[in-house]
């Protein structure tokens, strides 16, 4: 009941995850990235404790199987789980357990990998790989979302999605992009317009993190 993607844009080195789910606030325990380790989607029955568990391991130095393997054979009920990483590299990292629900595949890419479950179609995640890197110059938030759009265009889940999100991070310590869309008869086309609106202005609030002093609406009212 959930089909995501990981990738890494070659151009800037930027990670993120991208994932839809029928269930209430799939982002929050299913899309984990993270600076100077790489991007991991942990579904199917979910643990939310293996996408950080596999990001330390890449923050270690494994790359992308390797540490997915690893934080496997320490999980319990791993045969429940499904799991795809990106580390910052560009290699990736899959596992579907015996129990992954439904019709389930995954397709790999240069740089990037897409994995679902209970889906209406096996080719969903070939088609959002499509998408991912049909633009490689656009905003790795894009290719995200657009990801997801695919996705649903070639059948998406047996019933409808509601909930929505997508994770990228840069250079800095904390996710330069991190929206979601918790509950919504069309949770994708929802994250795509708060994208269209947070896009513009991501460089504005690594400045205002990093340097206050310089940033043009320092001291304006109501700005947080």
């Amino acid at each position: 009941m959930t089909f995501s993607l990981v990738g890494r844009c070659e151009r800037t080195g930027m990670v993120g995850t991208a994932v839809t789910s029928s269930s209430p606030a799939v982002s929050a325990r299913c899309a984990h990235a993270r600076a100077g380790a790489g991007a991991a989607a942990s579904q199917n029955v979910t643990d939310p404790r293996l996408g950080p568990a596999v990001l330390d391991l890449m923050a270690a130095g494994r790359p992308a199987q390797q540490a997915v393997d690893a934080a496997l054979a320490k999980a319990p009920g791993a045969a429940y789980r499904q799991l795809t990483a990106v580390d910052e590299r560009g290699s990736t990292g899959t596992f579907s357990g015996a129990y992954t629900l439904g019709t389930n595949a995954v397709a790999h890419g240069s740089g990037a990998v897409a994995a679902g479950n209970l889906l209406a179609s096996d080719g969903v995640p070939a088609a959002m790989l499509e998408a991912f890197t049909a633009d490689p110059g656009a905003h790795l938030g894009t290719r995200l979302v657009a990801a997801l759009r695919a996705g649903l265009d070639a059948g998406g889940e047996e019933g409808p999605v509601r909930s929505a999100g997508v994770v990228v991070c840069d250079r800095v310590e904390w996710p330069v992009v991190d929206l979601r869309v918790d509950w919504d008869d069309e949770p994708i086309g929802r994250l795509a317009d708060l994208w269209a609106v947070w896009e513009p202005q991501i460089a504005d609030y690594v400045t205002r993190a990093l340097d206050p002093g310089s940033s043009p609406s320092f001291g304006v009212a109501g700005d947080e």
